[in-house]
């Protein structure tokens, strides 16, 4: 029987998609966590199901690198049968999984009775399958190790949809494992049957339906390479029942069998390119660094080369953290909401050196507009990237680590001789920060959420790892709070999940014991994940969250003050007959689950607030009433060019 379904779709190919392109490079060096966010393009998944010609030469066939299971010390003799879903459990043991975020049901059971025989792997036991995989992806992006969550077939695996399209868009490692229906059952509408895999398809980087048991052990070290090389994603393994409870002895250190996937690896950069690189910058007057989530691998080296150069940089939602916002070269977000100064530098730059970045269009706007005056570099790990939304002047397919180390190399070398400098650019741009800084207005005792933000970021000292829902608070949360490393915040980018936020907190405290880990939510994200507060209570994990409290979905009312004339369309998320009272009240969620909680409503009491908040040990939750009027400020409308930005206003304004 075949061992895995091909993950093919047909779509129509992008004008700028070429075909002698790669769609699913990986990198050279085959660094377990080379790159992240990205978007999903079409054709990335035409060609991932020719990685799984099931070709025997050994030419076309690739030892495993992605673990090291030599040492690996088995609690079954060598010839000893055992369970298909018991083989599964030390797959993902020799792959050094040590935590899985599994919720069981029928067609699961068989894999979750393995994991109680495992020494090794601990469950973290989600309320909801999407808190499950939300949470691995949290366990992901804080760690860089592959997040690993289990689903049983029907219902539990369609409610991994959102997280897996989550992880395609940002480009987040997963491992997602699903219980199917026994094989003679499907395609017959059993109980609880789903084709996951077809309903996956385009949302994952390559998924496997798993019709033989011997095949175990090759696809898990399959999908844990493909999930973490190259331009890293999603991968789902489906497997039916009647392969988890078959007996077999399993054959570990299978090779792999991707030779399509393993040919288009991208190749080292070349030094002439690298070179012209070099060449561009010292000729040019206006450099700026447009930097994404795939220099979050590469911050040393991204730098070292800022400091090489003196080029101001400007980060994507995805890239906080990549460049220390404190530091005077930091121009902190470009974009939709991005600050005056950085979005100034891109449009007024002659050259923008774009690396780990895809152009997404809540950063440029109109493309038209966008760096029209600037020659441009794009740097990308993913071949589909380069050109597909901006032409670049010169590009590289390769794992931006590798470029940038090679482009300090050549700049170390050539020394005084390249004469950089550009101080009278560094001081316009430090005209237009003194000119244009972020800020906010108070008005009485009113709470700003921006100031409660500011508070987090002072008492924490820059230090703590922040997740997001989506919605003003996400925002306000990337501009006000001043991130020094790489991993420290947690956001649904490319996909704007809501209750992201919650559950994603669980995975980074799971993966970072000991570290600060505060949930920055809105009452709308937190609503939709609320019931994770129950693994958190359980699992005695010192969760701090932030509730920023308006009663609203802020964002859209924000676009409805600005567009349509602040007509309330279903916006409102409280109690229309009684708007004096919170509703719901948030502090009884908590106490459902025996979490610690206050309310804070007063500018005055907030800092002894958050400062309790932070010093009560175990989880807490701080729900932090503020005004639904705010607008989250400066704003490029969308499709709009710099020249469109607003700076002032809110929702107690008419337009």
């Amino acid at each position: 029987m075949a061992a895995a379904t091909a993950n093919i779709i047909r779509p129509k190919p992008s004008p700028l998609s070429y075909s002698f392109k790669s769609s699913v490079p990986s990198s050279k060096s085959v660094l377990p966590f080379s790159k992240i966010p990205r978007k999903l393009t079409p054709s990335r998944s035409l060609t991932v199901s020719s990685s799984l010609s099931q070709s025997n030469s050994a030419s076309s066939s690739v030892t495993p690198t992605t673990s090291s299971s030599h040492d690996f010390v088995s609690r079954y003799a060598p010839d000893e049968p055992r369970k298909g879903a018991d083989i599964l459990v030390e797959a993902l043991e020799r792959q050094g999984v040590k935590v899985v975020f599994a919720y069981p049901g029928g067609a699961s059971m068989e894999i979750h009775q393995a994991l109680t025989r495992s020494k090794v792997i601990r469950n973290v036991l989600p309320r909801h399958e999407q808190g499950g995989i939300f949470a691995a992806e949290g366990y992901a992006r804080s760690s860089g190790l592959p997040g690993v969550c289990i689903a049983t077939s029907g219902p539990g695996a369609t409610n991994l949809v959102s997280g897996l399209a989550d992880a395609m868009l940002d480009s987040i490692p997963v491992v997602a494992i699903t219980g199917q229906v026994p094989r003679r059952m499907i395609g017959t509408d059993a109980f609880q049957e789903t084709p996951i895999v077809e309903v996956s398809r385009s949302i994952t980087k390559h998924n496997y339906l798993v019709l033989d048991v011997d095949d175990i052990p090759r696809i898990v070290s399959e999908a844990f390479f493909l999930a973490t090389s190259g331009r890293q994603g999603p991968v789902l393994i489906d497997i039916p029942k009647d392969i988890q409870q078959q007996l077999a002895v399993p054959k570990w250190n299978q090779p792999l069998r991707l030779p399509g996937y393993m040919s288009r690896l991208p190749k080292d950069p070349s030094e002439a390119h690298l070179e012209l690189i070099v060449r561009l910058i010292s000729e040019s007057k206006k450099p700026v660094l447009y930097v994404g989530g795939g220099c979050l691998n590469s911050s040393e080296e991204l730098k070292r080369f800022a400091e090489l150069t003196g080029i101001p940089v400007a980060s994507t939602l995805m890239g906080l953290g990549s460049f220390p916002n404190s530091d005077p070269l930091s121009l902190q977000m470009l974009g939709m909401h991005g600050t005056v100064y950085a979005n100034y530098a891109v449009d007024k730059s002659d050259l923008l050196l774009a690396f780990g970045v895809r152009f997404d269009d809540r950063v440029t706007g109109k493309l038209e507009a966008f760096a029209s005056r600037a020659k441009i570099v794009h740097i990308d790990i993913d071949s589909a990237e380069i050109g597909k939304n901006k032409q670049p002047h010169v590009s590289i397919c390769s794992d931006v680590k590798l470029a940038l180390k090679g482009i300090n190399r050549i700049m170390e070398n050539k020394g005084a001789k390249l004469k950089l400098n550009y101080s009278a650019w560094r001081e316009e741009l430090n005209e237009q920060k003194v000119k244009y800084p972020l800020n906010y207005k108070t008005f009485e005792e009113a709470i700003p959420p921006q100031y409660a933000i500011q508070l987090l970021d002072e008492l924490t000292d820059g230090n703590a790892i922040i997740s997001t829902g989506v919605g003003q608070h996400q925002m306000w949360a990337a501009q006000f709070y001043k991130y020094k490393k790489p991993r420290q915040w947690l956001t649904s980018g490319g996909l704007g999940a809501m209750g992201f936020g919650l559950p994603a907190a669980i995975g980074a405290a799971v993966a970072n014991p000991g570290a600060v880990v505060v949930d920055i939510d809105g009452d709308g994200s937190f609503m939709m994940n609320v019931q994770e507060l129950a693994t958190i209570s359980v699992e005695k994990l010192p969760i701090k969250i932030l509730l920023l409290n308006n009663q609203h979905l802020g964002m859209v009312v924000q676009w409805e003050d600005r567009f349509y004339k602040a007509n309330r369309a279903h916006t409102y998320l409280g109690n229309p007959s009684s708007e004096s009272e919170i509703f719901p009240n948030m502090l009884k969620f908590a106490e459902a689950c025996g979490i610690p909680a206050a309310r804070v409503t007063k500018k005055e009491y907030l800092r002894a607030a958050i400062q309790k908040m932070l010093e009560t040990p175990g989880p807490y939750l701080l729900d932090v009433i503020v005004p639904h009027q705010e607008h989250v400020l400066p704003m490029i409308p969308s499709g709009g060019a710099f020249k469109d930005v607003i700076t002032e206003g809110d929702g107690r304004t008419k337009y």
